[in-house]
């Protein structure tokens, strides 16, 4: 029996992994792939299963969420978001149906992700466990260019059950392909914020009671922090008990350092550019 969810799965290329994530949801009966203009199958492997197809250049995260939620026709007040390398376990199928048939006030619900790397669950060397996933479309919306707060426009639930993400399922190549592309959106967003002086508060960022707008907050107040790349290391391994996680918390905590240093260049160099870009404007003018 179908729920009445739609399911939103964003694709770039995800021929290898999307039947995987597609048979995990055909619990529903509203399936939207929202595809970022792929070179490979996996259009074709959405519309064989079914699926409604649309199609898209990405720009960047929050810009591309936000127009699929205005614009897709999901057929049911409630959407379900997935990305191909994810899984909907059994358990949190059954929450998802729970939630929606008597969801009160609340117009999202978060869910607990699992991590896989090296066939071992990251369960403590995670930066965080829990996202946004289920919700009204017309309540929620995304900010950042990349790694997007979800805000959501009322009260928020929770459901039980794990979705299960495999992020390293293409192999360290494209681990790494994606996170360079992910360090310049986050290097173009710090100096965003920079730019547009983004007021910051250290207060909310410990006290701020609704956890996206905390985690908001503690990104800006970690981007301020000197030897970043150390620091998250240090927090992921240590502090969050990485390395509880065995060989696999310690070599992610690794990639996360290098990642978070990938960007600290990436900021550098933006800040070497700008005073350039500002003197040749000045030279053109008459």
């Amino acid at each position: 029996m179908h729920a009445p969810v739609s399911v939103l799965i964003l694709t770039k290329n995800e021929q290898q992994d999307l039947p995987g994530c597609l048979q995990s949801v055909a619990w529903s009966d509203d399936i939207h792939v929202y595809d970022s203009v792929s070179t490979d199958r996996t259009v074709e492997i959405a519309k064989a299963f079914g699926a409604t197809v649309t199609q898209r250049p990405f720009d960047n995260w929050a810009s591309h969420q936000n127009w699929g939620l205005a614009n897709l026709p999901f057929k049911h007040p409630w959407v379900f978001y997935i990305d191909a390398d994810e899984r909907m376990t059994p358990e949190l199928v059954e929450s998802v149906r729970a939630a929606v048939v008597a969801p009160g006030d609340r117009v999202a619900f978060r869910l607990q992700r699992r991590d896989f790397f090296l066939d071992t669950w990251l369960k403590h060397v995670q930066t965080s466990a829990f996202y946004m996933r289920l919700f009204r479309p017309e309540n929620m919306r995304y900010e950042r260019l990349v790694n997007p707060i979800s805000l959501a426009d009322g009260p928020v639930g929770d459901v039980t059950g794990f979705l299960d993400h495999f992020p390293f399922s293409k192999g360290m190549g494209h681990w790494f392909e994606r996170h360079n592309n992910y360090s310049r959106l986050e290097a173009e967003q710090i100096m965003f914020n920079r730019g547009n002086q983004t007021p910051f508060s250290i207060t909310k960022a410990f006290t701020e009671r609704d956890f996206h707008e905390r985690r908001f907050y503690q990104k800006e107040l970690f981007y301020r922090l000197p030897l970043r790349p150390l620091v998250k290391f240090v927090l992921l391994y240590v502090v969050k008990r990485g390395f509880l996680d065995g060989r696999a918390g310690l070599r992610y905590a690794v990639l996360q350092a290098i990642y978070e240093y990938m960007i600290v260049l990436k900021v550098k160099e933006q800040e070497q550019l700008v005073p350039h870009a500002a003197t040749s404007t000045a030279l053109r003018q008459p």
